[in-house]
């Protein structure tokens, strides 16, 4: 679908500067406006995803960038690029859509360079209510950047710009003459489309445009018009005077992550973000972007309005940058583990889908969940073991909440007992809670990310007694190992499809599991006696859930594949690996119960 297509597109010229641009409005021209600026070597299109969710709720104005897609090029091409004359375009493009009122700039890749122009220069203020930059630096701070670690070339500074430099090839070769224009009106521009997708994981679709390479070609000299001069001679007063997103693709190919160090002293309001995403954030990850988007642009629009400045609106945390806004879901959610998991989650700011078959508890999960910070959290009453259930939830959720980021598979049941002892039905109950559970949950949710081709993450909670053999928990410890090696085989198949998946492995953990476990051959009483027994061992052990939440956080940010968390679960991984016979001794050994 290209942007004339969508509902109420509508297209106009705008002259400036002895050109005219090409500028598509979307949503109704009476709300605060969100101006959309493209990079290198798009076109407008690129924001098509982006801008379709935006309009739902702003006046949403793209443009082609001078040269570019629909708008005329300078005549002559050098010395028609340069930043002066790019905010001369924005400035004639924001006074025809948006005459009376402020709007709120987004940039990507030379369309956030541009816009950092836009946000550091006298001449902007008051136009613009507020800025969201991805994957392209201010060229003042980067020549700044530069300055400060040739100044002081410490070895830490000095692999900062090696980085960095290895990471700009492209601009080195932009600036040779004649050659980028024969590359992208020749062999380039045919194969870039392939590139992107097979490099960015770029879905197929209305982009690139046919223009891409004329675009590409004069767009080399938005390079050449300002790269060089502003890097040796950037100004000291690039001092954003609107408040500024900076959301970072973590896996940018382009850019590091450090080229943003420092970037607090030119900022005074600076909200971060990251995203585990390649460069090309605007193709591949739309609906992130177009939440953190809406999210930022309504928190400062009464700001732009004459009420008080917002200095951060991203909610605070150690992982406040990766979640903010995205939707969790995570089952066995009532208490324990899944609680302290929904909590952290929603300190980080996601939106949170508490489930568990525990109507009473996911419904007080979701209520502080809220409380704790969350924009938004729900409760789902469910047995993860009923497919029928599951399946219902699933399309329940896609409907009225979204399609979610990061699935935790956390609800288990405990049972204990020799193997002899253990009934064709205890067998069939833990299977179908522990195993079937995430199964279910894996297969119908994993389906939906892979479906929307924008990345997500699965968490399976597994145990340490998944890779620990115990002759007391022969069930349990099947269960879990065999949701561990679901948890690999998952992992190397959705890898292609930019879905991570981690098994999380505890150890003994202090919740209410055993206190619900099920002891093997044991009659009523005796099974209340081990109960106790049990639960008060775990209760002098003292391992909070809250550290298991933690690091179920820190898997999904690491993307790691096996995660254990307390020391006997580490030290139960190390022998695994070193000396499985020894674990294999310590399985002979009876529990103290």
């Amino acid at each position: 679908m290209s942007l004339l297509d969508l509902p109420g597109a509508r297209e106009r010229r705008v002259a400036t500067g002895g050109i005219e641009l090409c500028v598509v409005e979307l949503g109704e021209a009476t709300r605060p406006t969100i101006v959309l600026v493209h990079g290198y070597p798009d076109s407008k299109e690129v924001w098509t995803q982006v801008a379709r969710q935006l309009a739902e709720r702003w006046h949403v104005v793209l443009y082609d960038v001078r040269g570019h897609g629909s708008s005329t090029a300078p005549v002559p091409l050098r010395g028609g690029f340069t930043l002066e004359k790019l905010t001369d375009d924005f400035l004639a493009v924001a006074d025809a859509v948006s005459p009376d009122r402020p709007v709120h700039v987004v940039g990507h890749d030379w369309g956030s360079v541009q816009s950092w122009e836009f946000a550091t220069v006298s001449r902007t203020e008051g136009r613009i209510a507020s800025f969201t930059s991805m994957s392209g630096p201010s060229l003042d701070h980067f020549g700044h950047w530069i300055k400060q670690r040739m100044a002081r070339p410490t070895p830490r500074r000095v692999g900062q710009l090696l980085g960095q430099g290895a990471k700009s090839w492209y601009v080195y070769m932009l600036h040779t003459p004649v050659l980028p224009e024969l590359a992208w009106r020749g062999p380039l521009g045919k194969r870039w489309p392939g590139i992107l997708e097979r490099l960015e994981k770029v879905p197929p679709g209305d982009y690139p445009t046919a223009s891409l390479p004329d675009d590409a070609a004069h767009g080399a000299w938005l390079y050449r018009d300002n790269v060089r001069a502003r890097l040796r001679r950037p100004r000291a007063d690039a001092y954003a005077h609107v408040p500024v997103q900076l959301i970072t693709p973590t896996g940018d190919i382009f850019l590091s992550e450090q080229l943003y160090d420092g970037l607090d002293a030119w900022v005074p309001q600076l909200t971060r973000r990251s995203l585990p995403a390649k460069h090309w954030v605007p193709r591949t990850r739309p609906d992130q972007l177009a939440s953190w988007i809406n999210e930022f642009a309504a928190a400062n629009e009464s700001a732009s309005q004459g009420g008080i400045p917002v200095r951060d609106t991203a909610p605070k945390g150690a992982h406040a940058q990766r979640f903010g806004g995205q939707l969790v879901l995570v089952t066995g959610a009532a208490g324990g583990i899944g609680r302290a998991t929904a909590f952290a989650f929603a300190e980080a700011g996601a939106r949170v889908v508490a489930v568990d078959r525990d109507a009473d508890g996911a419904a007080r999960t979701a209520e502080l969940a809220r409380l704790i910070g969350a924009p938004a959290a729900w409760a789902e009453t469910v047995d993860v073991s009923d497919e029928a259930a599951m399946e219902k939830l699933a399309e329940k959720v896609a409907t009225e909440y979204g399609i979610v980021d990061v699935l935790v598979n956390n609800a288990g049941i405990g049972l204990s007992g020799s193997f002899l002892d253990t009934t064709v039905e205890d067998w069939k109950q833990v299977l179908d809670v522990n195993l079937w559970g995430v199964i279910h949950g894996c297969r119908l949710f994993g389906k939906q990310m892979a479906e929307r081709g924008q990345g997500g993450h699965i968490v399976n909670t597994a145990s340490a007694a998944a890779y620990q053999p115990s002759r007391a928990l022969p069930a349990y410890s099947t269960s879990k190992a065999a949701v561990l090696m679901l948890s690999e085989c998952l992992r190397a198949e959705l890898a292609e499809k930019s879905i991570g998946v981690s098994a999380v492995c505890p150890g003994i953990v202090n919740t209410n599991i055993t206190a619900t476990t099920h002891f093997a051959g044991a009659d009523a009483a005796e099974e209340q006696r081990l109960r106790k027994r049990t639960s008060k061992l775990y209760g002098a052990r003292n391992y909070p859930p809250e550290k298991v939440a933690e690091a179920v956080l820190r898997a999904v940010v690491r993307n790691q594949a096996v995660v254990p968390v307390t020391p006997e679960s580490y030290a139960a991984r190390f022998l695994s690996r070193l000396s499985p016979g020894a674990l294999r001794g310590i399985a002979r050994l009876k529990p103290p119960l």
